[in-house]
């Protein structure tokens, strides 16, 4: 029987390195330096025969203006939840907070009932 961790074949790399005095092996080429991009500037956003992406700074403004408004109308929209968060915004600060303290004092009577239930 044999060793289980033997080896019968030496491996390729264990003639890693050199010897002293011999030259280093040949580096890797290095990759060609790529041309340089011309041409004009362009706005980001624009299609490449599209002028609208190099017009006016104040056409731009109001694009950018209207998509805004675009945004705020869609995110505006909601399920229940949002209609819940929308109410509880419209409430001013003394309704929530006699909201707040019928809702404690709710809890707080039926604290008492279950102690009172559970006297013995």
């Amino acid at each position: 029987m044999g060793n289980i961790c033997g080896k019968t074949e030496p491996e390729p790399d264990a003639q890693a390195g050199r010897r002293l005095g011999s030259a280093p092996p040949p580096g890797p080429k290095t990759a060609r330096v790529p041309q340089k991009v011309g041409g004009p500037p362009r706005t980001l956003g624009g299609a490449a025969g599209d002028e609208s992406g190099g017009g006016d700074p104040a056409d731009a403004r109001r694009r950018a203006a209207e998509a805004a408004e675009a945004r705020a109308k869609a995110s505006s929209k909601g399920g229940k939840l949002q209609s819940q968060l929308n109410a509880q915004k419209k409430k001013n600060l003394s309704s929530t907070l006699a909201e707040a303290s019928n809702q404690e004092l709710r809890a707080r009577e039926a604290d008492e009932a279950a102690q009172a239930r559970n006297w013995d």
